[in-house]
């Protein structure tokens, strides 16, 4: 018996995985973003034909103190061309409840990039994400945000 559920864990954690490109996440020091502090991906194409969706993945804890969080995302083409992008996440429902998933005082939350896209360049990407969230008296940007524990990025291949 103690096999058969191997075997079946196994077997899920591979059909769940497949369509997994590139995924990664990156601890926030401290729980505690530093608005001058740049997380970084780079992620090695080697498949220009495969529409994928890319996702920007946020683990925060019970400190974070918004109910939205505000991101600015760019991507670094191999070819160098950059696209950046401004980007507005809601982070509670209008209950304040969190959104996101898991049974702790973290949350995960999975938030669409871009969708059906095609990285039609081999070669190295670079995605950078900053965070652009301010409270009223931080206009300046010069505060930390608080809460955030990982900024994870992944690459998941649409299934045909």
């Amino acid at each position: 018996m103690r096999n058969f559920i191997g075997i079946l864990i196994f077997l899920i954690f591979i059909s769940c995985s497949k369509n997994d490109v590139y995924n990664q996440y990156k601890p926030i020091n401290n729980n505690a973003w530093e608005a001058s502090k740049t997380i970084k991906f780079i992620v090695e194409n080697t498949d220009t034909i495969s529409q994928k969706n890319v996702f920007i993945n946020i683990r925060n804890n019970k400190n974070y103190a918004f109910s939205s969080l505000f991101l600015i995302a760019k991507i670094k083409f191999p070819n160098g061309t950059k696209i950046i992008d401004t980007l507005e996440y809601e982070m509670t429902n209008a209950e304040g409840e969190w959104l996101g998933s898991g049974f702790t005082d973290i949350k995960e939350n999975k938030l669409l990039y871009k969708e059906n896209v095609t990285l039609n360049q081999l070669g190295n990407y670079q995605i950078q994400i900053n965070h652009a969230t301010r409270s009223m008296d931080d206009v300046n940007g010069e505060n930390s945000l608080q809460g955030i524990t990982d900024v994870g990025l992944s690459i998941e291949k649409i299934k045909e």
